[in-house]
């Protein structure tokens, strides 16, 4: 039944880069929660902690695209440590402005400083294109996997930051991401047989940006919206718990979400998809739609979990449909920067909804944040829809002898 899982990790040096990269990544699932509980545990302000959560989101969105280039044009290893070392840097300046009463200002510098970070879950799908060129089935497969290790990153480790924050200190989580950032990226990045060549730009495409490609174009301003619905659902359904004398419940709440998630991508991946990534992509955003449409109605922790739950289902096709479309779609030599473009979308959306949830639950009310995911679910369909020709495109310096992997698509993250 999981052949084509064991077949994807047969290559020499797989499973070593895979387990670093989820250890690399599972701080990613930790640092919204930890931060909030950081914040609020200091200063007790939801607002504050949404606006910080933003700003770093706004960072990784601005400088992300700009890190992923480095990568593709110096390599992995080069560029990926120093830029986690400066990252984390930036988290632990802003621990310690908490803790001494340092000014707002000093704060959101701090906070912007930490989103200077890599994007692991790219440079691992850019590794996956590299191992297995052409090889419709096992890339569609590899993709789906890394769906499930970002969600399983989504499921655990909102559950480990509560229970550092809670059981220690506030600020507990939010150091242990530090630590477990470091050691992750130093492990990947030490698996240099599997790290992609670089490869110079050349041909038609150039050095230009990866943007230019239409199919990204529509895949990143689809994901903005997509994005929103993550960045207020996260803030929000820890201040729907704590209104409800329940906030450590929170995280199993999101785990719910993720769970959901993780169940359609293992299923995902052992699926052989047929159509288009053009025509699947909006049915999974309808479905999406469909279902966020009934949070408002939640009146209970239980009932939101269920509905969190089954929405899950929906995330991860609709990213690794997503995702296999910039795989298939961008030139070969700017696929970590194409692939942190699609990131960059998603976190901008992010950023907005953890903004507007912050902000809703300090002054409207707890759930309040519920009634606006359904709209950004069907803005990004709409995005979709009017954007199919773009998706289908295939720019000539993208084309590869293969398949289209729109038969077989590929991965998410959050968020880094």
């Amino acid at each position: 039944m999981f052949a084509s899982y064991r077949r994807t990790l047969q290559a020499p040096g797989t499973v070593a880069f895979v387990l670093a990269g989820l250890l690399a990544r599972f701080p990613i699932g930790m640092s919204g929660v930890a931060a909030v509980f950081m914040v609020t545990g200091a200063l007790g302000s939801y607002a504050l902690a949404g606006a910080l959560s933003a700003t770093v989101l706004a960072v990784i969105a601005l400088a992300g695209p700009q890190v992923s280039r480095l990568v593709d044009r110096r390599g992995q290893a080069r560029v990926a440590v120093p830029a986690q070392l400066l990252a984390v840097s930036g988290g632990m300046s802003e621990l310690l402005g908490l803790h001494f009463g340092a000014p707002r200002w000093l704060l959101f510098a701090a906070a912007a400083l930490t989103g200077v970070g890599p994007n692991v879950g790219s440079m691992s799908r850019a590794r996956w294109a590299a191992l297995h060129p052409g090889e419709e089935e096992l890339l569609h497969s590899a993709y789906a996997l890394e769906t499930v290790i970002d969600e399983l990153c989504f499921i655990l480790g909102p559950i480990a930051a509560t229970l550092l924050a809670t059981t220690l200190f506030p600020s507990a989580g939010y150091l242990a991401v530090g630590v477990l950032l470091i050691l992750g990226t130093l492990l990947f990045c030490a698996q240099r047989r599997t790290e992609p060549e670089v490869r110079g730009a050349g041909g038609a495409s150039g050095g230009g940006s990866a943007l230019r490609t239409p199919a990204l174009r529509v895949v990143t301003l689809t994901l903005t919206a997509t994005g929103a619905v993550f960045g207020l659902m996260e803030i929000t359904v820890i201040g729907f718990a704590d209104a409800h004398h329940h906030k450590a419940a929170a995280s199993l709440v999101l785990a719910c979400y993720a769970l959901g998630s993780c169940l359609s991508g293992i299923g995902f991946g052992l699926w052989k998809p047929k159509g288009s990534a053009a025509t699947r992509l909006p049915l999974f955003l309808l479905a999406m739609t469909a279902l966020l449409a009934l949070l408002p109605l939640v009146r209970s922790l239980p009932e939101l979990a269920a509905t969190l739950f089954a929405a899950g289902f929906c995330t991860a096709p609709t990213m690794v449909t997503a995702m296999g479309v910039v795989r298939d779609r961008v030139p070969p030599h700017t696929l970590n920067e194409g692939f942190s473009w699609a990131t960059t979308g998603l976190l901008i959306g992010v950023s907005a909804g953890a903004a507007v949830g912050g902000w809703a639950v300090q002054h409207l009310g707890a759930g309040a944040g519920f009634r606006i995911p359904a709209a950004m679910s069907g803005l990004a369909l709409l995005i979709a829809l009017l954007g199919r020709r773009g998706l289908a495109e295939r720019p000539a310096a993208a084309r590869r002898p293969a398949a289209e992997p729109s038969e077989a698509p590929g991965p998410v993250s959050q968020v880094q």
